[in-house]
């Protein structure tokens, strides 16, 4: 059980550091957004469950559930109204001009 629990907590941990990977090399804020919003999302998730393994059946374990249920549909929520107040406020997508790759 704990070798489980361990892989979670390290695969959340290593999707957390993808994210924020994509935060500092992607270009614009939406493609910023996209990477933390998916990853923050898949890393909570993975590392709040690999907590509630290591913890057993109990009722920490259970509130740990619970709190990942609530983190699982309030981030891709809070990540879609980050995105249409952007677009609202009239933030552009980046996108490659003719001359900058060289062509």
């Amino acid at each position: 059980m704990n070798v489980v629990a361990g892989v979670m907590l390290v695969l959340g941990f290593g999707f957390i550091l993808s994210g924020v990977i994509g935060i500092l090399r992607l270009p614009d804020f939406y493609c910023r957004l996209h990477a933390m919003g998916t990853c923050d999302t898949l890393g909570v998730a993975l590392m709040i469950g690999g907590l509630a393994v290591s913890e057993g059946f109990t009722l920490i374990s259970l509130k740990m559930l619970l709190v990942l249920v609530f983190v699982s549909l309030a981030n891709p929520t809070a990540t879609h109204a980050l995105g249409r107040a952007a677009v609202r406020a009239g933030l552009t997508p980046w996108t490659r001009t003719r001359g900058e790759d060289g062509q």
